[in-house]
């Protein structure tokens, strides 16, 4: 159902099972997939597309100009999956000529409210934002990663799958799969250990996943040394190659 005081560009396209409450603005080049539900007052500015199932609750601002000085009206985009749930006051803007050009979120993420991805974000699924947690320009977050009520990500600060952020920590460096942090700014703590019980990983790679953070974190290890240890825990551990594909690929270092 749409509602007839909804405003929705001619250039739009709404897939059958849309639905639209009043006062939402719906923009050119913009669109949505079967089964979403936007709520009114929702404003959501193209290109953008959206898939399947998504709701996004009042008030939510998607698809808006990223908040770059070095922007000036070049076209850019935001991708967002499947069966995502964005509350109320959320902030999502497109990509920028000078990175990938567009902003990126998977699916089955929660965005609570008041939650901000700027722009160039890479999201991967099953995310969780809580509360007015926020991230800089080309931030990367991989599956499962949980950030806490007014988490601040620094810009091109990467998240590693499975790991928790607890409220109110400030990342300016990486942070490895699986790893908890917290902290102005955020330090490590463990492992996600009850997050991975969740996900049904079995208590042999849980330990193997805290000898991996043992690896990075207490042994007094250099990267070198750490990859080389965490290579042998791979043997029995399929698991511990997030770690080394995560620490290979960090460019910001990671925190300590």
């Amino acid at each position: 159902m749409i509602d007839p005081k909804a405003a929705i560009d001619p250039n739009a396209e709404l897939d059958e099972g849309v639905s639209v409450g009043p006062f939402t603005v719906i923009g050119p080049g913009v669109r949505i997939g079967k089964g979403t539900h936007i709520g009114p007052h929702a404003v959501i500015k193209g290109p953008t597309t959206i898939g399947e199932n998504n709701r996004i609750f009042q008030f939510a601002s998607v698809g808006e100009d990223p908040q770059d000085k070095k922007y000036a009206g070049e076209e850019t985009r935001l991708e967002i999956g499947d069966r995502n749930v964005i509350r109320e006051f959320t902030t999502i803007n497109r990509g920028t000529a000078q990175d990938a050009v567009a902003t990126r979120i998977g699916n089955d993420n929660l965005f609570m409210a008041y939650t901000h991805v700027a722009h160039d974000c890479q999201l991967g699924n099953h995310i969780i934002m809580a509360n007015a947690a926020s991230l800089g320009g080309h931030v990367v977050i991989g599956d499962w990663a949980i950030l806490g009520g007014f988490t601040m990500a620094h810009q091109f600060s990467h998240i590693g799958a499975h790991s928790f952020c607890a409220m109110g920590s400030v990342i300016n460096k990486d942070i490895p799969p699986y790893v908890t942090v917290s902290g102005h700014p955020a330090r490590p703590y463990g492992i996600n250990s009850e997050g991975l019980r969740r996900r049904d990983f079995s208590n042999s790679a849980i330990q193997n996943i805290k000898r991996g953070f043992k690896a990075i974190y207490k042994q007094q290890h250099t990267i070198d040394e750490a990859l080389q240890a965490l290579r042998l825990l791979q043997q029995d551990c399929p698991e511990i190659g997030l770690y080394i594909d995560f620490l290979e690929q960090s460019e910001r270092g990671i925190v300590r």
